[in-house]
């Protein structure tokens, strides 16, 4: 069977996010891709106090200067397509309050006709839990690990009743509900997040650097699922954050998904094998407009299913 595809949206700063959003999400589902994303980065600090995903000295790219909200940008999409999955990688979850958040995605996946993928990840900027979060960024584990539990109670039947350290609801009517049960996906690395998934969540987000470590850490995951007891299928969305160029890469210095289409297509089928269910494309930062972003994912779209991915 195909790796399904999705598309991620047009976040950053050369786009219209008005006239944009819905224009790729449109295009991007007439093409084919069975879902649309977006990620979360709520600040740019400046001067860097840290370096980015926290390793010391490693800068931050430009284009994270200007990143739409993911929910607006979601809801913007919602509304220009009709059958395209709506999904989040990720959404850094301790920066929003689980309630508001909670309901904030019931009514969208309510809206959609229950089309919403809730994929959430604790993050790594100091800056941003400066700014934004709802506990230090020391509890950050612990803030989605409610999170979630405020996200089940929630979209499940009423009378809602839920006693947590951020949220206590004594015995509330919450609508709307979702229309389907929405799916939690989570960005895990190390051994606690995994556990985390494994024990409550529906399923993983990893990032496409290189197929070996991505082969090897799926592998370790469902090891520990079996430890765990865990039978449920663990769903999977691999994101891929693609710098697409005309020319080619020349050497073996060149990164996965860095370089021309045929090369983007050649590192997506390394990885298609790997057997996850779902693979996230985003392509929006080496785009110079909508337009363009257009093209290109249609020409990747294209390619990929001719080479059987």
């Amino acid at each position: 069977m195909a790796t399904r595809l999705g598309l991620g949206l047009p976040q950053m700063r050369q786009y219209d996010l008005g006239k944009d959003v819905p224009d790729v999400a449109r295009a991007a589902e007439r093409t084919g891709y069975e879902s649309l994303w977006v990620f979360e980065r709520a600040l740019f600090p400046e001067p860097a106090t840290q370096g980015l995903y926290g390793i010391e000295g490693l800068p931050w790219p430009d284009a994270y200067r200007h990143v739409a909200d993911p929910l607006v940008t979601l809801t913007l999409a919602a509304a220009a397509t009709e059958r395209a999955l709506l999904g989040t990688s990720v959404l850094v979850a301790p920066l929003h309050v689980p309630f508001q958040l909670a309901k904030a995605l019931a009514s969208l996946d309510a809206a959609s006709g229950g089309r919403v993928v809730a994929g959430f990840g604790t993050g790594w900027s100091l800056d941003e839990y400066a700014a934004a979060s709802v506990r230090p960024f020391e509890e950050r584990g612990r803030v989605l690990d409610e999170l979630i539990e405020v996200c089940r109670a929630v979209w499940g039947p009423d009378p809602v009743v839920y006693d947590g350290r951020l949220t206590k609801i004594a015995s509330a009517v919450v609508g709307p509900k979702p229309a389907r049960p929405i799916p939690i996906l989570l960005a895990a690395s190390g051994p606690r997040a995994r556990r985390r998934l494994v024990d409550h969540a529906d399923g993983w987000l990893p990032v496409g650097m290189g197929a070996d470590a991505v082969a090897a850490q799926w592998r370790e995951l469902r090891e520990l699922a079996e430890e765990r007891g865990r039978t449920e299928p663990i769903r999977t969305v691999l994101r891929i954050n693609a710098q697409v160029r005309a020319e080619a890469y020349d050497g073996d210095g060149r990164r996965p998904f860095q370089g021309s289409v045929d090369q983007i297509v050649e590192d997506l089928a390394a990885h298609a094998e790997i057997g996850l269910d779902e693979v996230l494309l985003d392509l929006q930062g080496s785009a110079r407009d909508a337009e363009e972003l257009k093209d290109v994912a249609a020409e990747v779209y294209e390619k990929a299913r001719a080479a059987g991915i």
